[in-house]
């Protein structure tokens, strides 16, 4: 199993924009994308322009895949321009 935190900062003014297409992402990715067990986005309560997608996937394959997708790509486009500096991603996998 793997877990992706992403952390997405976005500009002021492009709050409600982020809000639409990163719901637009999720809806996208739990419906179409195998090996999804959760993947959600979330806000800071302290500082509402950062935004984090939180994730489960099965495999490091179907996370992949996921990105590989054409709804995650085109995410990815939209985002660029509304993000004021780049997000930071982590990976995890559980310690046993």
């Amino acid at each position: 199993m793997i877990k992706v935190v992403a952390k997405n900062y976005i500009k002021f003014d492009q709050v409600e924009e982020f809000v639409a297409l990163a719901g637009n992402l999720v809806k996208e990715t739990n419906s179409k994308d195998k090996g999804c067990i959760a993947y959600d986005v979330f806000q800071d309560l302290t500082d509402p322009h950062i935004f984090t997608f939180i994730e489960e996937w099965e495999n490091k394959e179907a996370l992949d895949q996921h990105m590989a997708a054409d709804h995650f790509k085109e995410a990815m486009v939209q985002f660029k321009d509304i993000m004021e500096k780049p997000g930071d991603i982590n990976l995890y996998k559980k310690v046993d």
